[in-house]
Parts: C-alpha cells; structure tokens; sequence
C-alpha cells in the first residue's frame, strides 16, 4: 500500500541567516558592505575559513577554504576572525523576534529556527499570532518577518525562508531559492521542488548515505520521493527507511526532543604539545566550560571519557566514576587522571565529555561535608560568573588562557 503524500495545509516555518557570520561581520561594520569577506578560525594562512559572503562565494571562496586558497581565488579578501558575542547577541535578537510569532520556537544553531504554528489560537496571542490564525496567509507572516529583521535588527541581514507540512520540506524550502528566498513545498509542488536538487541538497544525506541509496537504484531526490518502503528500508535498514518514507511525504517524524545524554567540550591545538603543564591548563579550561553547561542544566554527571588526537594515531577512555560529578574540579580530577593514565605523544586535538547524566538534587545529603561545599562553591561561583562575564572568577592556573583558548559558536545547538 502507497501512502499518499500529506496534502493538510503547512504549518513549519524554518529560518535560515544567510551567510551568518560573514552578514554579521558586514552589519557590525559598514565599510565592507558588499565586498568579499571570509571570517575564519586564524586569519593566517593555514586558517579554516568558516563563512563567506555572497560577493567570496561568488569567487569560489566557501566554507572550508584555507585562507590562502582563498586569498588565491580573491585578491581582495578581507579575512575577519570570528566574533562569538556579536553572533550571539544578533542570534537572541532574532529569536526574541520569532516568539512573537509561535511560542512553539525551537532554535537548531546561532543561524536557524523553527516555528510551527500547530495549534497557535487567539487566546494569549500577540496581534501577529492573532492576524496569523485569522486567515493571515503564513508567506505574509514569513515576508513581514523579513522585513522587521532588516528595520529591527539589521539592516544588512538577509534570511531565506522555508515553509512546508513538515519540518524537513519546511528547511528544504528555505534552500530552494538562497539567497533572500522565500518558498512554500507542499503535496501540489514537491515534485517540482525536488526536480530541481541532488541528493545531496537534502538535510541529512551525506555522502556515505547517498551510496547506500544509489545501491538501490535511488540517484535524484524524485528516485527517492517515489522509492516504496521496502527499498527504502533495504536502502536505510529497518526503522530508519520507514522514517524517511514519512518524512518526504510531508508527515512529521522530527518534532522530538531527545533527553541530553552527554556534554563535551574539544579544542585543536595550534601546535602540538605533549608537555604536561600546558595540557593539564588546556583540560582545566575545557572541564570548566562543561561544568558550567552541566550544572546550567541541573545535572550531575556519573561518568568521564577524555580523547586526544596525535599526529597518526589517537587515544581516547572512559571511566564511570562512584561518586557524581558536578564540580569543576571534581570533572578535572578524573578527566587528568585519565589523561595521564598513557604516554602521550604531541597531542593535536584534546577533547572532554561527561555522560551517565543524572539529576541533580540541590538538597540532597552527602556522606562527607566537603562534597556539599565542594557543590555550594561551584554554584556561588556560577552565580558570580553569570553576573559579571565568563571567567571573572576561575583557578589561577587558568591565568591567561582565554587568549590560547578562543571563545568559539559550535555548530548545531
């Protein structure tokens, strides 16, 4: 049996920043408007490009890029470092804008959103919601949108706006048409809309699994729209395929919130050490900046794994622990201890997560003392942190390493 394509009315609205930082780089300043612009991890020439405007992309400067093959294809590249507050605080503005529209407001990265507007009523509503379940078409909604970002928050700011049944054709539809684009996919133009990408234009097909599709005689997005269960679950194995059934023909699978099972922190040397004081400093900072996301969260962590990579080999080990961390230093104990536990090489990259998450119960009573202060002082210490900046109070060994250890915008959430 075939199942039809989901022909309700759409109710997604995914909002994508284009070029997000190279366009914040651009706003912030505008003396290089509408000139290429690259914003890279090190503006040295080894450094990594990670966004570029729509005047480098049109030299072939994308994401990726070294910086001196982007010098190479635009003599005229301005290369920016990154600016994580900037990114931030224009982020929080927009979002501050969406929930106007949907309290159902779900941010994917410092670039995306999604609104779904599935059971918004008048009750409660701003006078956009209100208009909006009034017979307000939602394409009025998303150009209105547009508009109130570049009179609000800047004017240089441009997004592509995607609406569909689902969450995937909802992003699907904001890539349609970059950029400045505002599209709709729904069950009267997703064959058209799919004529006009690869495979590969589709969130969450990668390469590998572009290869397990082909092996199935699956080559364009409309193979893939039109593939029946079975080869999909051939293709996907299992549930995955049946997922991914649904998931084209606009029903939606992806409004799940997944409990957080893990955090982590990494950080790639600029050059590789093996020296003991300098690594011991380097994972001192890192358990720092997870501790705090871990107790921000209110959870306590049962477990450490610590992975380092070398020149042409790595190394990486988790331990659970019988005693719940949830203080930095208690995180930076047992992360050391790992880390040690080996003869280390030079290492490239150090990396720290905690897992076996649990909840952390402020008034709950410990064996020892010291533990109990151990957690008021982590906390005094968040509180004072929260209200002054990041790291105003930190460990002296952790003097200096904000300048060797660069505040950066992960990807995703």
């Amino acid at each position: 049996m075939t199942l039809p394509f989901n022909n309700s009315d759409s109710i997604v609205m995914h909002i994508d920043l284009n070029s997000c930082f190279a366009s914040c780089e651009q706003q912030a300043n505008p003396l290089i408007r509408h000139k290429p612009v690259a914003v890279a991890a090190y503006v040295s020439p080894g450094g990594c490009i990670l966004a570029s405007s729509y005047e480098a992309k049109a030299f072939g400067v994308k994401t990726g890029t070294r910086v001196f093959e982007g010098r190479a294809l635009c003599p005229t590249l301005i290369v920016k470092e990154p600016d994580p507050p900037l990114y931030r605080y224009i982020s929080q503005k927009m979002m501050a804008l969406f929930r106007e529209y949907s309290p159902d407001c779900v941010q994917k990265s410092v670039d995306e959103a999604v609104l779904d507007f599935f059971g918004v009523s008048n009750a409660g509503a701003t006078s956009y919601v209100a208009r909006l379940v009034s017979g307000q078409k939602l394409h009025n909604v998303g150009y209105e949108i547009k508009e109130r970002i570049k009179s609000e928050i800047g004017d240089y700011l441009i997004v592509n706006v995607g609406i569909g049944p689902n969450r995937f054709l909802a992003k699907t539809a904001a890539s349609w048409h970059k950029p400045d684009g505002l599209d709709e996919i729904n069950h009267l133009n997703l064959e058209e809309a799919f004529s006009q990408f690869k495979l590969r234009d589709l969130c969450g097909i990668n390469f590998r699994l572009e290869e397990r599709l082909n092996l199935v005689n699956v080559f364009t997005p409309l193979d893939f729209l039109h593939a029946d269960l079975i080869t999909l679950r051939g293709a996907f194995g299992g549930i995955c395929g049946y997922y991914w059934y649904l998931r084209l023909r606009g029903y939606e699978i992806d409004k799940v919130n997944f409990p957080r099972r893990s955090f982590g922190q990494s950080y790639a040397l600029p050059k590789a050490t093996n020296d003991e004081i300098e690594l011991s400093r380097l994972l001192l900072k890192l358990c720092e900046k997870m501790g705090r996301r871990l107790r921000e969260s209110g959870l306590s962590a049962g477990g450490i794994h610590v992975a380092c990579n070398f020149d042409e080999s790595f190394f990486h080990h988790g331990e659970k622990v019988s005693t719940n961390l949830y203080s930095t230093q208690s995180l930076y104990k047992e992360s050391r201890r790992i880390l040690f536990s080996t003869k280390l090489l030079p290492v490239r990259l150090l990396a720290v997560s905690c897992f076996d998450l649990k909840p952390n119960f402020p008034a709950q009573q410990y064996l020892f003392d010291n533990l109990l202060e151990e957690r008021h002082l982590s906390d005094a210490l968040d509180k004072i942190n929260d209200r002054y900046g990041e790291f105003v109070v930190a460990p002296a060994s952790m003097m200096e390493m904000d300048k060797k250890i660069i505040d950066r915008i992960a990807f995703g959430k």
